[in-house]
């Protein structure tokens, strides 16, 4: 019995943190402009596209625009279904931090992590 609830443990926690893990460039890029807009920056402005930034596989690109930090999955087959999944991600990720209120799938299709005021 002991046995076979420590291996349900081992797989439920490493599944856990293979799926943390699976975004951990994106969520250092996401951290450095929610940090930036909580001690450096009051806004990026609208010429946030001078700061984009892309994870190491590409997979993702990052801009910040005014308080908002626009994520966006730069395959050109992502599905809505895609982008759902990386909402969920993301708001799991920033739950529970005081700088962002709120992260959701904006008009044009990409994920918006709200730092507003």
């Amino acid at each position: 019995m002991k046995k076979s609830l420590i291996i349900i443990l081992s797989i439920a926690v490493s599944i856990i943190m293979s799926s943390c893990s699976t975004h951990a460039d994106l969520y250092r890029h996401t951290d450095y402009f929610v940090e930036q807009l909580s001690t450096v920056y009051v806004s990026y402005g609208l010429a946030g596209l001078k700061y984009k930034r892309f994870t190491d596989d590409g997979k993702y690109g990052i801009f910040p625009t005014g308080r908002l930090i626009n994520v966006r999955i730069e395959s050109p087959y992502a599905t809505t279904k895609d982008y759902e999944n990386l909402r969920k991600d993301l708001e799991r990720y920033y739950r529970g931090n005081p700088n962002v209120n709120k992260v959701y799938i904006c008009q044009g299709g990409t994920i918006m992590i709200d730092c507003r005021n």
